[in-house]
């Protein structure tokens, strides 16, 4: 295979191909320097890409259609059959914006800790920032934490107060534009806590009562008898 070069899409080394959610892509893989017929590979990451006859011999194209969200940072590699070394790649670098919307109300007891996440997904990686009531929420060190992957957004409120009730909004934009989701926060009253044994030893008072009251009436119904 000395000599023998492929290319995809006219790029004789690896490459980064741009596209956007939808529409479809086409890959196609040209063998080079070759004096007779040479089979091609393709692959999505590590898995094989199944191929049609007469479509595997010189040149072979595939097709990703419809682009979608999971293609991004796929990498599909075409190959020489009888020489895997000799091989081309393509990275895909799939384009999407925020996909984030709609609101949520949350119940939550005064004193416990609440945790509210949002979808951040996007490509380019999105800016992502939290409101209280339509203001930039000042985050207390104590109190708030704030964490972020490329994929998620979140808000951890500890020890809830009634000060904290509003409606937080997480806000995630990208070049390719932004998405809001809205979680009404409502904090209630502490539920009063009792001790257990003050429960068990409420509970025999009341069996006992219901007890005496019992017999005191079995001695009444004796003596009507």
């Amino acid at each position: 295979s000395a000599g023998l070069e492929l290319s995809v899409n006219n790029h004789a080394a690896d490459f980064t191909l741009s596209a956007e959610l939808g529409p479809a892509i086409s890959l196609s893989c040209l063998v080079h320097n070759s004096s007779q017929a040479e089979e091609l590979l393709w692959y999505r990451g590590d898995g094989q890409v199944r191929l049609k006859d007469g479509n595997k011999v010189n040149i072979s194209n595939i097709c990703i259609s419809p682009v979608n969200e999971s293609d991004n940072g796929v990498t599909f590699t075409c190959k020489l059959a009888r020489d895997k070394s000799v091989q081309v790649s393509v990275i895909l670098d799939v384009q999407f914006p925020p996909k984030l919307s709609g609101e949520e109300t949350l119940h939550v007891e005064e004193e416990k800790d609440v945790t509210l996440t949002c979808n951040s997904k996007s490509n380019p990686q999105a800016q992502s920032t939290w409101l209280k009531d339509n203001h930039n929420l000042t985050l207390q060190q104590s109190r708030h934490e704030v964490y972020q992957t490329s994929e998620i957004f979140r808000l951890s409120i500890k020890k809830l107060q009634k000060s904290d009730n509003g409606t937080y909004t997480c806000v995630v934009e990208s070049p390719l534009g932004y998405g809001t989701r809205d979680f009404h926060l409502i904090v209630e009253d502490k539920k009063p806590v009792f001790p257990t044994e003050a429960v068990i030893a409420a509970a025999v008072v009341v069996s006992l009562t219901i007890l005496f009251g019992i017999v005191a009436r079995k001695d009444t119904i004796f003596k009507v008898w």
